[in-house]
């Protein structure tokens, strides 16, 4: 298994880990458990955009631009 393949795999384990400690968070009833999902998922999103970076560094994760055209668009559905 390649190095991207690998990255890319562990990046969508990261997202899933901060999808669950997110909800955690949220749904924490105490302080105190409140507090370590926080810290948890904090953690975690640390962890995914170093990941992140590092593969778009490596051209691994591709973005696209949006259409200004789009955007302006969403701007005036939203805002009235």
């Amino acid at each position: 298994m390649e190095d991207q393949e690998l990255m890319e795999k562990e990046l969508l384990i990261i997202k899933g880990a901060c999808d669950l400690y997110l909800h955690a968070t949220i749904e924490s009833t105490t302080a105190e458990t409140h507090s370590a999902f926080k810290d948890a998922l904090n953690q975690t999103l640390d962890v995914q955009n170093k990941l992140y970076n590092l593969m778009a560094e490596k051209g691994w994760y591709k973005t696209e631009q949006a259409e200004q055209v789009k955007i302006n668009n969403l701007k005036q559905k939203y805002s009235a």
